[in-house]
Order: C-alpha cells, then sequence, then structure tokens
C-alpha cells in the first residue's frame, strides 16, 4: 500500500514512523526544486539574457522570444511523455528515482555544454535538450507527493515544496547576479546545483521498489490511460491547470525580462543592474520562504487551498502595476515585496491544490505532467508575450497586461468546485 493512503486521520501524530516516512519525503521535496529551478530561472531569467546580450546585442529582444518558442513546444511533449513513462515504470528504485537520477545527470551534462557553447544556433540545439531532461525531472519528482503523501499531510509537504521552490526560483536571481560578467561560470556552477540537488533528493526519498506491482499491457487502452489528456471528472482539473498556467505566464512576463527592465527601461548600467536584480531576488527570496512556511500548515489546519492560491494569484497582479508609473528600480523592488508574498502564499499550497483536482489517482505523473506544462508553458509563453509586447510598445505595457491575466487566473481557481 502507498504511503499516502496510510495516515488519514485529520489529527496528525508526528511520531508516527509512518508519518516520519512521509516527511522524509517532504525534505526531498524541499531539496529537489533548489536543484533543477535554481538551475533553470538563474540561467533563463538572467545568465541566458546576459549571454544572448553579449553575442548577438541588436537581435536580443527576439532572439529570447525564439528561445522561449522553441523551449515552450519541446517542453510541453517532453513532461508530458516524461510523467506517462514514469507512472508506468517499474523498478527496483520505484518509478519516480530512475527517471530523476538518470536527467539529473543528463541535465548538468548539458548545462555544462550550454556554458562552451558560443553560437546562437548551438545554444538552441543545446537548450531544446535541455528542455527534455529537465521535464523529466520535474513531473516524476512532483507525483511523489500524490504517491506517498497523506490528504491530511498534503499542504504541509505542499509547503516544503514551496519553500524549495522559492529558494530556487529567487536564490538563483542573488547567484545569477554575481555572474552577469562571467556568464559561462555562472551557468557551470548551475549544472552542479542540478546534480547535487536533485540527486540528493532522489536519495532522501527512498522511494521502495515497485517490481511487484502489476505490469500494465502496452496496448491501445494502456495508451488512452496514460499519455491522453483526462475527459471525465476533470472540469476542475482543468479549472485549475488554467490558473496556473496564468499566473505562470504573468510572473515570467517581468522575470523573464527583468535584466533587460533594469538596463534597457530603467536605464541602469551594468554594476546597478547586478545590484537591482540582487535586491529584487532577496525580497523575493525572504517573502516567498516565509509566506510558504506559514501558509501550508496554515492550509491544513483549516483545510482551506483554493483560496489562498487564488488570492495569491490576484496578488501577484497587483504587485506588478508599480513599475508602470515610474522607470524607477524601487517600483521593482515594491513589486518583489508584493508578488512575493503572493508567490510564498501560491507556492506553499499549490500542489496540494493540484492533487485534489486528479482525475484519477492511477495516472498521477501523468495528470500531473499536464499541470507541470502549465508551470513550463508559463516560464516559456511569459517572455514570449513579452517580446512581443516590448517590440510593438515597448516596456510599460508589459506591466499591466501581467495585472490582467493574474486577475483571469485567479478568477478560474475560485470556479473550482470540489476543493474549499
Amino acid at each position: 500500500m502507498n504511503d499516502a493512503h496510510q495516515v488519514t486521520t485529520s489529527k496528525v501524530n508526528f511520531k508516527s514512523p509512518k508519518v516520519k516516512k512521509q516527511l522524509r519525503v517532504g525534505l526531498a521535496m524541499f531539496i529537489g526544486p533548489i536543484g533543477w529551478l535554481s538551475a533553470y530561472s538563474g540561467v533563463s531569467a538572467t545568465l541566458l539574457p546576459a549571454k544572448i546580450g553579449q553575442l548577438i546585442p541588436a537581435h536580443k529582444v527576439a532572439t529570447i522570444a525564439l528561445f522561449s518558442t522553441v523551449a515552450m513546444i519541446v517542453a510541453t511533449i517532453a513532461n508530458i511523455v516524461a510523467g506517462a513513462f514514469s507512472d508506468i515504470t517499474r523498478s527496483k528504485y520505484g518509478k519516480r528515482t530512475p527517471w530523476i537520477v538518470t536527467n539529473s545527470i543528463l541535465s548538468a551534462i548539458l548545462l555544462f555544454a550550454f556554458s562552451m557553447a558560443n553560437s546562437v544556433p548551438v545554444l538552441l540545439g543545446i537548450w531544446a535538450l535541455y528542455q527534455i531532461t529537465l521535464n523529466a525531472i520535474i513531473a516524476p519528482m512532483v507525483a511523489q507527493i500524490a504517491d506517498r503523501i497523506s490528504p491530511n499531510l498534503r499542504g504541509t509537504v505542499s509547503s516544503f515544496y514551496g519553500v524549495g521552490y522559492a529558494i530556487g526560483n529567487f536564490g538563483s536571481g542573488i547567484i545569477a547576479s554575481r555572474f552577469i560578467s562571467h556568464v559561462s561560470t555562472g551557468i557551470i556552477v548551475f549544472a552542479f546545483f542540478t546534480l547535487f540537488g536533485c540527486l540528493l533528493s532522489a536519495w532522501l526519498a527512498q522511494e521502495p521498489s515497485n517490481m511487484d506491482s502489476p505490469k500494465k499491457p502496452f496496448n491501445k487502452q494502456t495508451l488512452k490511460e496514460n499519455f491522453m489528456f483526462p475527459t471525465a471528472n476533470s472540469r476542475d482539473y482543468y479549472l485549475a491547470v488554467g490558473g496556473k498556467f496564468l499566473m505562470m505566464v504573468g510572473q515570467f512576463i517581468i522575470v523573464g525580462y527583468q535584466l533587460y527592465i533594469f538596463t534597457d527601461y530603467m536605464k541602469l548600467n551594468p554594476g546597478q543592474t547586478a545590484t537591482s536584480v540582487a535586491i529584487m531576488s532577496t525580497i523575493l527570496l525572504i517573502t516567498g520562504i516565509l509566506l510558504t512556511a506559514l501558509t501550508g500548515p496554515i492550509s491544513d489546519h483549516v483545510h482551506r487551498v483554493k483560496f489562498p492560491v487564488a488570492f495569491a494569484t490576484i496578488l501577484l497582479g497587483v504587485g506588478a502595476l508599480f513599475p508602470v508609473f515610474t522607470p524607477s528600480p524601487w517600483t521593482m523592488y515594491a513589486y518583489a515585496l508584493i508578488s512575493g508574498i503572493g508567490m510564498g502564499a501560491y507556492n506553499a499550497v499549490d500542489q496540494a491544490l493540484n492533487i485534489a483536482v486528479l482525475p484519477n489517482p492511477d495516472s498521477a505523473a501523468k495528470d500531473l505532467g499536464f499541470i507541470n506544462v502549465a508551470v513550463t508553458v508559463g516560464m516559456i509563453v511569459g517572455p514570449l508575450i513579452s517580446g512581443g509586447l516590448i517590440s510593438l510598445w515597448g516596456y510599460r505595457i508589459i506591466f499591466p497586461v501581467e495585472t490582467l491575466i493574474c486577475l483571469i487566473g485567479g478568477i478560474m481557481i475560485m470556479m473550482i468546485k470540489k476543493v474549499k
């Protein structure tokens, strides 16, 4: 029997061996996103734009949009396929661990190669391959919460994941800001983050063997169950997918171009830009960690996950209004403070909401894979939208567009019916 079904009472005994085992999985969920997300976010938000700015400064905005388009296509396919195949994997190390370990190693190798590349076509090819291995880490890793965590601990364990997510997402900006003038070295540093963070996460999770689990025949029905979009009992599921997608699009409309916002919109020199990126990332990191750590346990206590997610999505859009009024660094710090609070609350309970709306627990990784696609594609579509808007109307327009997108995303989350 999976650990997820072993602790079901509303009152949790934290001294219980079964609970301790699940909290160890929670620790793995904390370490994991520090590994993969610090590398992805640090490179995509700061070091990739810096590298492209060095290679083709006259076409940097359009080139970032191109990278985002290719990454979106590859990531969409990779996340779903990797999640589906991990659902049907049988090994003495479980069904998720082999995927996490193998693709952590491959991701680190690809980032190292990326650091050495000095032409846009080569960079683009490596970036596309990296999207495959990255998403083959994410889908199996997140599915472990559905596999092994009981419902009354999911808010807490989701909070573990959310704190790690906040550290990986925002802490990476602090690190990346130190390497704006030494881009290749910074990318190599992040390659080691992926390798050691994700391998440590896999070791901590101690996923048991599933060799005795029934093997499904590889036929038409298996393909439908494990590789197709869910159709039955899936209204709330798709509202969650849509809300998450719009939140990520909104966030990365700004984050994907934050380096250029400081250099081109606010006219800062390289030293001022590095300082501003570090300050903004520090604000996001502190608020994100604090709110994530507080919101998850509170959510478990009051049995509410929908409202925090919806409110946090809308709050992210509110923060984006500040840079509209004046191109000054303080407005980005205000954005960081408000959106950091919102994203901290969001990250704390987001995974608990995702699992609560799953149509079929037996295809958890595949269905969570579609939700993960909303994350990955949202990270990619955001900069793509920004690139088009900036080319047509300049930087100022991207901020109210984020506000509108996040407002719609929050409304979609509130329309979910079967989750409080």
